[in-house]
């Protein structure tokens, strides 16, 4: 019987993924789950060192996992991060945008923001988001579609203050993942979003206070903390052919602390 495969549509065996900012943080775990589900699996990180070990972690236990150092703001690392892809594994089914700059930002009054640090976040957040889009486009356009994830966060829900620059460039992607979402719907790529609530990874807990963390989980639906594995079932589901029907859509996944 034709149509939908149960056993297949949820799966992501086979399929070639990178992450960027994939070798550190809420990254690491999509990439080690992803390749624990049979994906080849592209670690896309400035953070070469944490990232090599990652990959290197993987491969001893079976996996396909590489590392490719990329700064997500330069186009010409984009690029030859992509053509390492192409060479190494011949297609791009999946992109998971997920590298940005959070837990080094101060928090503090938008008012003492210097300029620098806001076009820096921008240039990651956002101009990071745009480079990695238009260079594997090509090429999911010639192997006939792909799935594209951008990661937002649930800040944008509520307007947290105290970080605007980076909040901002978060309400920035959801935008970004609405229109790319029409300009590629011919060519069979999926863009979808993701809105993740206060997730404690190990880059988020080690720049923030006991308080602070205790303080974030106030408001869930879910009493507990929101850890990166409560993510990896979404992303997967956008990367899958289950979700192939869906695109420029937003999934916040938060606990129920914001009710989108």
């Amino acid at each position: 019987m034709a149509g939908f495969d149960v056993k297949t549509a949820f799966s992501v065996a086979g399929k070639v993924i990178i992450v960027t900012g994939g070798g550190t943080g809420i990254g690491k775990v999509y990439s080690q789950r992803l390749a624990e589900g049979g994906a080849r699996v592209v670690l896309a990180d400035i953070a070469a060192e944490p990232a090599g070990k990652v990959a290197e972690d993987c491969t001893r236990a079976g996996l396909e996992v590489v590392s490719f150092p990329t700064d997500v703001s330069s186009p010409e690392s984009v690029e030859a991060m992509v053509a390492q892809t192409i060479a190494k594994w011949g297609r791009i089914d999946g992109l998971i945008n997920n590298a940005s700059l959070m837990s080094v930002l101060p928090r503090g009054s938008w008012l003492k923001i210097p300029v620098e640090e806001w076009d820096r976040v921008m240039a990651v957040n956002l101009k990071g988001i745009f480079l990695c889009c238009r260079a594997v486009h090509p090429h999911m356009k010639a192997q006939g579609g792909g799935r594209i994830v951008n990661i937002s966060s649930s800040r944008i829900w509520g307007g947290n203050p105290n970080r605007l620059h980076y909040t901002t460039s978060k309400a920035g992607v959801v935008g970004l993942t609405r229109a790319l979402a029409r300009e590629v719907g011919d060519d069979n790529i999926g863009v979808n979003a993701i809105t993740p609530g206060f997730t404690e990874s190990e880059t988020q807990v080690a720049s923030s206070s006991s308080n602070y963390v205790a303080f974030k989980g106030d408001g869930r639906t879910f009493k507990r903390a929101q850890v990166p594995d409560d993510l990896v079932g979404a992303v997967m589901f956008l990367l899958s052919d289950a979700s192939g029907f869906m695109t420029g859509q937003t999934l916040n996944v938060d606990g129920g602390q914001a009710m989108h």
